[in-house]
């Protein structure tokens, strides 16, 4: 198997474990972290190591519209479980899994400038041996809409950073957004720290978990014993 060229993100750690789940048939990978953890971060720098043998499946894409967010009265509370279409994500999961030779798969896609999910804004070719998906809510076992996601995952990747730090690119997100310093600080304790404490419970049942060194500037697999 070639190897491709170190990606400065990534400890040796994790490239040698993403070359290997890159190595043979389909395989689906989930990160899942806190809001602000930096999952799409390492979901690109994995992609970036392997160039063609990877592709990102966000599922952000399966954010409800905005409309359909206000028909539920659920606008102020965008990015909690039930704001999401969790069957449709589930579903394509399943799809993927069990992709034809000769068939490409569209998957949606999540716009920020917009606020909105676009639909079929990602090609998925059947010869790309892994898929990397990343979101929130990857190992939710208190919510029967989320709960068989996980099982349709080959390992998923718990990701944590300094509190701090995620909070503060937090901060950062909302206001590149739109929104003033009062109102990204509000939103974080109103909705993404409620939603980060209820992700937080399930960290335990990831297959590894990674940290951000940030002194190195790269993710690198938490060793036994190292409780940051």
């Amino acid at each position: 198997m070639d190897r491709q060229a170190p990606t400065p993100l990534l400890g040796d750690d994790i490239t040698q474990q993403v070359l290997h789940l890159s190595g043979g048939s389909r395989r689906l990978l989930g990160i899942v972290g806190p809001p602000g953890s930096g999952k799409s971060t390492l979901a690109g720098a994995l992609v970036d190591a392997l160039g063609p043998r990877a592709q990102a499946v966000p599922m952000d894409g399966f954010h409800l519209a905005q409309c359909e967010l206000h028909r539920l009265g659920r606008t102020g509370r965008k990015g909690a479980p039930d704001t999401f279409d969790t069957a449709g994500y589930a579903h394509l999961l399943r799809r993927l899994k069990q992709q034809s030779p000769h068939e490409t798969v569209y998957a949606p896609d999540f716009r920020r400038e917009i606020e909105e999910p676009v639909a079929g804004a990602i090609a998925i070719h059947p010869q790309t041996p892994l898929l990397v998906t990343e979101g929130n809510y990857l190992l939710l076992e208190d919510d029967l809409a989320w709960a068989p996601v996980a099982d349709l995952l080959d390992e998923v990747w718990y990701l944590e950073v300094d509190p701090a730090l995620r909070r503060q690119r937090l901060c950062e997100r909302h206001m590149h957004f739109g929104r003033t310093r009062e109102q990204a600080l509000s939103w974080i304790e109103a909705t993404d720290e409620p939603n980060a404490r209820r992700i937080q419970i399930f960290a335990h049942l990831a297959t590894r978990q990674v940290i951000w060194e940030e002194r190195a500037g790269r993710f690198v697999f938490r060793q036994p014993g190292n409780s940051r």
